[in-house]
């Protein structure tokens, strides 16, 4: 069965749901701004605790990365992704829910076959190509801008 490109176009727009960008947008500016604005309060709070600025900020990621992570376990950040779509994406958070959502999923089939082996199986391209931009960035400082 041989389909032209507007036939499956035609059957891709009868498939799809209209995108409702008028909800979806704002949803996701709102929910991205209050995962940052939670962040910031967790990095003023310990800083506030006597810590100081480089500790302060690890500490901070630590805890947004566990809290997403514990939501993520418990199902409360699938339902807030479904709502918030792309705003709950790009922070650190929804790292940490790509890596432990893919260990809940592969908790079946074991530690090592499973979990170990499958944990990175999202967020292993977004580590791979940091690691190798980061490299490549590197050379190009050391030897073009330094």
């Amino acid at each position: 069965m041989k389909i032209t490109p507007q036939e499956y176009q035609k059957m891709q727009k009868q498939a799809s749901p209209p995108s409702k960008s008028y909800i979806n947008i704002p949803m996701a500016f709102l929910v991205g701004g209050l995962i940052c604005v939670i962040g910031q309060l967790l990095l003023e709070g310990y800083g506030a605790l006597g810590l100081e600025k480089d500790a302060a900020a690890a500490w901070t990621s630590i805890t947004l990365v566990s809290l997403s992570a514990l939501l993520t376990g418990f199902g409360v950040y699938e339902q807030l992704a479904k709502h918030a779509g792309a705003g709950t994406l790009v922070p650190i958070t929804g790292f940490a829910n790509a890596i432990s959502s893919s260990a809940i999923e592969a908790k079946s089939e074991g530690f090592i076959l499973g979990v170990g082996a499958k944990i990175f199986t999202i967020a292993g391209p977004v580590i791979l190509y940091g690691c190798t931009a980061s490299v490549v960035y590197g050379i190009v400082y050391y030897f073009f801008l330094q």
